[in-house]
Formats: C-alpha cells, sequence, structure tokens
C-alpha cells in the first residue's frame, strides 16, 4: 500500500518540482497541497500569490488545496499552534507523510523535522541536495514556466522582480546568486510545467516595493475552473 502524503505548496517552483518529482516515483498517495496565506491580504506570505491563482495551482495539478490562514502581523507562536492545527487534520484523515521542497538549508530541515516530531507525520524533501545550477536548467528544459514574484533588493537587483524564470533569467544572475534562489534572493510563481494539466493563463501587475522586498504581482488572465 502506497503511503498518503501532503505536500507543502509554496507556489512557486521548488515545491512544484517537488510533486513532479513525487508523481513520477510512483511510491506515493498524493493527498493534497497544503499552503499557509496571509489572511489580510489573502496572499502567500512572501511569495505574496493570490489566494486565486494557488486556487488555480492546484485545480491544474488535480489535487485538493488546504489553506491555513494566518493574522497580520503573525507571531511565530500563532504560526506554529495553526501548523500543530493543521497536522492534526491531516493525521486523521489518514495522511502519514508530509513533503517539503527545500533544496539545502540544513537549518530549515532541521526546523520542520523537529516541529513534525510527534505529530504522526514524517518529514519528506525530495528535492533535497540537488545541484541547483543544474536543477535550474532541468525544470526550464522539462517545461516549467514561472514568474519571479518577489525579490530581495540586498541580494539581487529590484529589476528581476517580474521576470520569468527562463535561460536568459538564468544567464543574466549575478555571480553568487542561487539560480534556485534557495538563500532568499528571489520567490517565483509557477504557471506552467509537468506537473499541471494545463497551463495557468497569467498577466503581469504592478510592481511595488514593501517592508525590504520588491514584489511582482500576477493576475489570472482567464477564468480557470476544475476539470
Amino acid at each position: 500500500m502506497k503511503r498518503s502524503l501532503i505536500l507543502s505548496w509554496s507556489s512557486g517552483k521548488d515545491s512544484a518540482w517537488a510533486l513532479h518529482l513525487l508523481r513520477q516515483s510512483g511510491d506515493y498517495e498524493i493527498a493534497g497541497l497544503l499552503t499557509t496565506l496571509n489572511a489580510k491580504f489573502d496572499r502567500v506570505a512572501m511569495h505574496s500569490t493570490r489566494r486565486a491563482l494557488v486556487e488555480a495551482q492546484a485545480a491544474a495539478a488535480g489535487l485538493p488545496l488546504h489553506l491555513v490562514p494566518l493574522p497580520w502581523p503573525c507571531s511565530n507562536e500563532y504560526y506554529e499552534s495553526a501548523m500543530r492545527t493543521a497536522c492534526t487534520t491531516i493525521v486523521a484523515s489518514g495522511v502519514d507523510t508530509m513533503a517539503f521542497g527545500d533544496l539545502f538549508l540544513e537549518d530549515v530541515r532541521r526546523y520542520r523535522e523537529e516541529k513534525l516530531h510527534g505529530t504522526g507525520l514524517t518529514p519528506l524533501f525530495p528535492v533535497w541536495s540537488l545541484g541547483t545550477h543544474e536543477l535550474a536548467q532541468q525544470m526550464i528544459a522539462a517545461g516549467v514556466r514561472a514568474r519571479i514574484v518577489c525579490v530581495d533588493p540586498k541580494k539581487l537587483p529590484a529589476e528581476f522582480a517580474g521576470r520569468d524564470f527562463d535561460p536568459d533569467f538564468l544567464r543574466d544572475l549575478p555571480p553568487g546568486v542561487d539560480p534556485c534562489g534557495e538563500n532568499g534572493e528571489f520567490h517565483s510563481f509557477v504557471y506552467a510545467g509537468p506537473m499541471f494539466r494545463e497551463p495557468i493563463p497569467v498577466e503581469s501587475g504592478e510592481i511595488v516595493e514593501r517592508d525590504g522586498f520588491v514584489f511582482a504581482d500576477v493576475l489570472l488572465s482567464a477564468p480557470v475552473t476544475a476539470s
């Protein structure tokens, strides 16, 4: 019997690629996507992805979406309490594994492992330790299409916000910037790829600077319905 799994879903390319690899492996029954949402703005934290876009991703992936609303501002204590409640609900539904799209940050992995200890959920890291230079090129070659929706201007010029994650983007990255943005240089929104049944129609919105980051808004350019 396959183990039942839920995937922590940021709306970005790394969690999307984790979904692709999990499906290729055939070792798990994927029960859904789990996303925390800034309830005040109705967006995914850091990525600033609109709820409608995350819902469109779940529909394109053919998976249920489990949203965990968080207040703004949100303390770490509240976040951890909300996640414990979500884990309890997930385990009660028969899921025993939670997967993450982390690549190489050891402290992030340890945090996830510590917080899942005793919840009944086993952490899984499908893309862990994959070389990010090769991985970025592999994603693009496989048909992953993503928009850069958040840039840390202390690590990457603001002009990269709103660009597509493509060969030109990788070529133009300054030396020292991880091509998958694992050090927080940038975050992305995936709108096409082998993990989706069809591309998500999107258009670019405004670019703003807020709280020390540059955000490039993305909007649905046509209604998306689950099939």
